[in-house]
């Protein structure tokens, strides 16, 4: 693996390359996620040895630092850096698995730049706008922001979970549970005081309040799948990714496991990885 800084106006953006540059035959492989950096592509990458993988820190997150002073997580500011990155590259267009908010900068890289990909695999994006009861998932978005301001990242992350794990509509029944304990989750409950935190907070708001360019996306030469974990199927992201490949005129292609289907132990919440990859192989080799 090699690992490269791409300097822009408004960002020093880092990514990897594991394999050969230029590829012979199939082209390289981009994995990009949000806030989730590089390293959550790891066990992944790993289980597909024959192929040239990229994986990159979005700006401001993880090793990329961004100069343009702001904070906050825009998904057609970071197609702008996915973009640049295919550039530097200089292997043309590429293949894509993206997931949570790396699927709607995805999206919205194709929506921009539809000739840099080949093939894209959108797993569970986050989108807000698709659902029937949009309004009711920004309710329960505000939930989590509000935890988390109130009483730090414990509370902010056990609100978050249980709002993602809630099955179907966010109905009243949702709205008159009471507030869920950091203990439950096996989380202190102490306050560190930041308020930082790019999932918690509201600084990635526009992720998941972003609304696909259906007109475009089903225009364009690439190969969409959007795709969603078996077992999230009627979670927020589940019905999001449900949603969302409707609006294409497609059925969501079923992966194994859930949202972080593809993790090995890097965060503590594994998945099914080599199920997870031979489904990857099987939907980009179709």
């Amino acid at each position: 693996m090699t690992t490269h800084v791409l300097e822009t106006a408004e960002a020093e953006i880092v990514y990897d390359v594991r394999g050969p540059l230029p590829t012979a035959g199939r082209p390289p492989l981009f994995m990009i996620g949000q806030p989730m950096t590089a390293n959550g592509f790891d066990t992944l990458a790993s289980l597909l040895p024959d192929r040239t993988v990229v994986t990159y820190d979005p700006r401001g997150l993880g090793r990329s630092i961004r100069k343009d002073g702001r904070a906050d997580n825009t998904p057609t500011v970071q197609a702008e850096d996915v973009h640049a990155v295919i550039e530097a590259l200089g292997a043309g267009a590429v293949e894509m698995f993206a997931s949570s908010g790396g699927a709607v900068t995805a999206l919205a890289l194709v929506t921009a730049y539809p000739d840099d990909v080949t093939t894209l695999v959108a797993h569970e994006p986050p989108l807000i706008p698709v659902l029937p009861d949009a309004s009711a998932a920004e309710r329960a978005r505000a939930g989590f922001r509000d935890a988390y301001e109130a009483k730090g990242a414990s509370a902010g992350m056990a609100a978050f979970i249980a709002m993602t794990s809630w099955r179907g509509e966010f109905t009243d029944d949702y709205f008159a549970q009471p507030t869920p304990d950091p203990a439950d989750f096996g989380m202190p409950s102490e306050d560190d005081g930041s308020r930082d935190n790019p999932l918690l907070s509201d600084r990635s708001w526009a992720v998941s309040s972003y609304r696909p360019d259906v007109d475009a996306l089903t225009a364009s030469q690439t190969r969409i799948v959007i795709a969603v974990g078996e077992e999230s199927l009627d979670t927020f992201t589940g019905r999001a990714a449900v949603a969302t490949a409707e609006l294409l005129g497609q059925h969501a292609a079923v992966f194994p496991s859930h949202h972080g289907g593809f993790l090995g132990g890097e965060f503590g919440y594994a998945g099914q990885p080599e199920a997870f990859a031979r489904t990857l192989r099987d939907v980009l080799d179709a």
